[in-house]
């Protein structure tokens, strides 16, 4: 399944793709207006056929819901995006994923790839983990 991650910020937004088990930084995209960023992301998704939208989710560990003002502005986003694009959108935990890119790069030796796509690829390999590490149902 073809998959792409978006790290959605206020000025920039980190996309990375993937085609199986490992995901890779793509590019940023400066943010304009959300009419301009959502034929921007339509205009990717139909040209690397993507298949399933993942958004990373800032979930807030002092929300009790998990849910503070930068994840409902995630969700604010997501919905305004749905009806743009003909694929579903899944969320996925966000946190510590531009520390755990800049750890990455930084191991690396990498300078080339941009922080908002790494941390991208962060979220992509996160969610391509954990439902990769699920156990199978040999009788599905």
């Amino acid at each position: 399944m073809r998959l792409m991650a978006l790290d959605v910020g206020e000025k920039r937004i980190g996309i990375a793709t993937s085609h199986g088990i490992f995901a890779s930084p793509h590019s940023v995209l400066r943010r304009k207006s959300k009419k301009e960023d959502f034929a921007r992301l339509r205009r990717l998704i139909a040209e690397l056929e993507i298949e399933r939208l993942i958004i990373g989710m800032p979930y807030s560990l002092s929300a009790p819901d998990g849910i503070g003002p930068q994840a409902r502005r995630i969700q604010r986003y997501a919905e305004a995006l749905a009806p743009e694009i003909s694929i579903p959108i899944e969320f996925f935990d966000e946190r510590y994923s531009t520390v755990d890119a800049q750890d990455k790069l930084r191991l690396a030796g990498n300078k080339k790839v941009p922080i908002d796509a790494a941390a991208a690829a962060v979220i992509l390999q996160n969610y391509l983990d954990s439902h990769n590490s699920r156990p199978k149902n040999p009788l599905a």
